[in-house]
């Protein structure tokens, strides 16, 4: 018997003194992207007013996008919390290795979705770089991002305060750009370069496991029944070269938000 939409639970994992992770399940995609959506307007809102500022990491994929584009929505709409556009730096999980401007790149899909419309500063959005721009390879890219983290950094250290992290999962286990098996699973390096993704294009750059968690939460935002047995063997306790995903753990929380569908692989609650 699965879990039903409306659920809340948490998976029986532990990793030292950081919580288990949290499981919510929305009836379907489209309503997940819109929970997604409400949830991190009010979560980015929370932070502006304790620190000032607020700080997002962004994910690609169909539903990630989809949360992007409701929250531009709701930008535009009376809800309780409003974001100070001008105050959140973004910066991404991962991207594409691709030439700037390419419909690949999760850059242009997230400013097409959100970041034009709201009108975040063009110094407070921390893209990846492209495979044409200044940087001969992946590796080159990775280490100039790893640069660009230190220096938005408190001093003394490498990685920035990171409010909430977005990920998506395929349906194989991959979260950002590593996928089962990769080096880069080990790779203690904040900044990666990827190479011979079994997913096209094969050359991305993506945060390494280290650098996702240290993020305060992270929220793992998964749709579709195809990845139901990768998320159900994530909270289950597989390893992180097998399922990736299963290796992300957020230093104060850690979220599943899925659909229906790919809840359909989980026991039952109690």
């Amino acid at each position: 018997m699965s879990l039903s939409p409306g659920d809340r639970v948490s998976a029986e994992l532990a990793d030292g003194d950081r919580p288990a992770p949290d499981v919510v399940i929305e009836p379907d995609a489209d309503r997940l992207a819109r929970a997604v959506a409400e949830a991190l307007v009010a979560r980015l809102a929370a932070a502006q007013a304790v620190h000032g500022t607020a700080s997002v990491v962004l994910t690609g994929g169909g539903v990630g996008i989809a949360v992007l584009e409701r929250m531009a929505g709701l930008a535009a709409e009376p809800v309780r919390e409003t974001v100070d556009w001008t105050a959140v730096d973004v910066w991404w999980g991962d991207e594409r290795f691709v030439p700037d401007g390419d419909e690949q790149r999760n850059e242009r899909q997230a400013r097409t979705a959100l970041l034009d419309a709201v009108g975040v500063p063009a110094e407070r959005v921390h893209a990846m770089p492209p495979s044409d721009g200044e940087f001969p390879g992946p590796d080159e890219a990775a280490a100039w991002y790893a640069g660009q983290l230190a220096a938005a950094a408190p001093e003394g250290q490498e990685l920035p305060r990171f409010d909430v992290l977005l990920l998506g999962m395929g349906p194989e286990g991959h979260t950002a750009s590593i996928f089962p098996g990769s080096p880069a699973v080990r790779d203690p390096r904040p900044v990666v370069a990827v190479r011979d993704c079994p997913k096209p294009p094969p050359t991305r750059v993506s945060l390494g496991l280290r650098a996702i968690n240290s993020a305060e939460e992270v929220w793992l935002v998964v749709a579709g029944a195809e990845k139901a047995p990768a998320v159900a063997a994530a909270l289950t306790g597989a390893a992180p070269e097998e399922i990736p995903a299963a290796g992300v753990r957020g230093r104060r929380a850690t979220r599943w938000l899925l659909d229906a569908g790919a809840a359909s692989a989980l026991p039952a609650a109690g």
